[in-house]
């Protein structure tokens, strides 16, 4: 169900905005923060993406005018990954169509109660796996 729901939410996405999962991913993180930057081993860790392959997606996304790269200041090797007019604009004019999506696809098709049961699944999952995170760390 997640890959197939997961491969149409990105088809809807790519089909209306040009925009492709990861794009909205990276878009999405920007725009959450204030400044609307983030560093770009801290979206790495976010995405669940090895840095150079984060690095190389944004290289990408700067072709396109979403986001720019600048160094990040007290240390020459990081970068922060900014978020462009024309990359705000982008999220702006896709955020409804792909909100849309995900109801017609998945939300719209289960009762209140379905929504409340899967809240309490995903939380205990989370909290599962948040916590053999931490486990890993120490």
């Amino acid at each position: 169900m997640r890959l197939l729901l997961d491969a149409q939410v990105s088809r809807d996405l790519q089909h209306d905005s040009g925009l492709s999962a990861p794009d909205y991913d990276v878009l999405s993180a920007l725009t959450s923060t204030e400044d609307h930057r983030w560093r770009l081993t801290a979206l790495a860790d976010r995405m669940l993406w090895s840095k150079s392959r984060l690095s190389r997606h944004i290289s990408r996304m700067e072709q396109r005018g979403l986001v720019t790269r600048e160094g990040f200041e007290g240390d020459g090797r990081g970068a922060v990954i900014v978020l462009t007019e024309g990359g705000l604009r982008a999220i702006q004019e896709a955020a409804p169509d792909h909100v849309a999506s995900v109801r017609r696809h998945f939300i719209d098709l289960l009762s209140a109660e379905q929504i409340e049961v899967l809240g309490t699944v995903a939380e205990t999952v989370l909290a599962h796996l948040t916590a053999d995170d931490e486990d890993e760390d120490a």
